[in-house]
């Protein structure tokens, strides 16, 4: 076993953190309280290629191996949460054109969102239907040479700034069970009757936006079935979010590590009783925990990845990395914020954003409940082998 990244994931993981350092740490917390939108963290983005994280390099992206996927969360999230949100959706949405599209969806929008110059999320959860995706209530009715499509759509990231949409659909609401009528539909967002009709108010989360959608009527040609071929929509949403729970996972882990940044360098500077607090034991225990939690967190993220890089089903792993490391971020925050005392609880501190970004971790991409009905599933059915 070698747990060493590569030449090439060393280098790549320098330029994020380098980038990090410039662009993303520095005006993190004014902007994250302000509201400003990021554009010229975006435009950085933009320029190293990683709105291509996921494009095969024939259509113009990097089409980088999934630990380095996962890397580029960990290292993003450790700056700003919020910010790897804009490239979460979009590096999904890409994924599915790229696995699932016809030839002509991947040169018609693969080399746009490679770029950045269209922006892309993917719209699954509906009011209604979170977890329990089979009851979404959103229809595409064929007429004609294509659908129309009438529903609502909630928690969709990059929502304003999209260009196109993956949105799930039933294009055969009588179907059971009910994945045997449902697909997706790439939906472009000037389309009429398309309406983002509020941005949600979030108590972490912030600097993309999180959106609630409205399609009244809008007509979608039926070239823009995803892959050709209606019924499916539910397999590819479920293949996208596997590699979902990687980039959450990994996003967990870059929260739980600047937790612990921030952790070693309050109680290495702060005074008490004439020396350090950090040379308490009570400290270092908490110190400690925090570490090799985290460390655990980091390479079960780095293994479920190499499970995904290698072509196997990896629900189970991507299942287990996510559980573990979000749960790893949220004690990760809350031990930070107890280590710096009632400082920790001032938004003067990194330490309090890490606190409200680590609680969306245990919910997002399948809460971590659903995660280990999912984990358990396959180790009683013998899919999946522990030792």
């Amino acid at each position: 076993m070698d747990f060493a990244l590569t030449p090439e994931q060393e280098l790549f993981r320098r330029t994020l953190r380098d980038f990090v350092a410039k662009e993303i740490t520095p005006v993190a917390r004014e902007w994250e309280e302000s509201g400003r939108h990021p554009a010229e963290i975006i435009d950085g983005m933009r320029s190293l290629g990683l709105f291509g994280l996921t494009v095969p390099e024939r259509y113009g992206g990097l089409d980088v191996d999934m630990v380095s996927f996962a890397l580029t969360f960990e290292e993003i999230s450790r700056g700003w949460m919020g910010i790897a949100g804009i490239l979460g959706s979009h590096s999904l949405a890409c994924l599915l054109i790229a696995r699932h599209g016809s030839e002509e969806q991947r040169l018609r929008w693969l080399p746009g969102m490679a770029s950045g110059a269209c922006r892309s999320g993917i719209a699954l959860t509906e009011p209604d239907a979170g977890t329990d995706l089979q009851g979404i209530r959103t229809t595409a009715r064929r007429d004609g040479d294509g659908y129309v499509v009438s529903g609502a759509k909630t928690w969709i990231t990059n929502a304003r700034s999209a260009g196109m949409l993956p949105v799930l659909v039933k294009t055969d609401p009588a179907a059971r069970p009910a994945h045997r009528g449902m697909s997706l539909l790439l939906v472009d967002t000037a389309s009429e009757g398309f309406t983002v009709t509020r941005d949600l108010p979030k108590l972490g989360y912030r600097g993309t936006e999180t959106c609630e959608l409205l399609l009244e009527q809008v007509r979608v040609p039926a070239d823009c079935l995803l892959g050709g071929v209606e019924g499916r929509g539910m397999q590819q949403a479920l293949s996208a979010l596997e590699t979902g729970r990687i980039n959450v996972a990994a996003r967990s882990v870059g929260i739980a590590q600047a937790a612990l940044d921030e952790a070693l360098t309050y109680t290495g500077r702060r005074q008490a009783f004439g020396r350090p607090v950090h040379d308490f034991q009570a400290v270092q225990l908490r110190l400690a925990d925090l570490a090799t939690r985290l460390q655990a967190a980091r390479l079960l993220v780095y293994w479920a990845a190499s499970r995904a890089d290698g072509g196997a089903r990896a629900d189970a792993e991507s299942g287990m990395a996510k559980l573990f490391a979000s749960e790893t971020a949220v004690t990760a925050a809350l031990d930070a914020m107890r280590l710096h005392g009632g400082y920790g609880y001032s938004k003067e501190f990194v330490v309090e954003r890490l606190y409200r970004d680590a609680a969306l971790m245990s919910i997002g991409e399948g809460t971590n409940d659903i995660l280990r009905t999912v984990i358990a599933r396959r180790l009683t059915s013998g899919e999946t082998r522990i030792g």
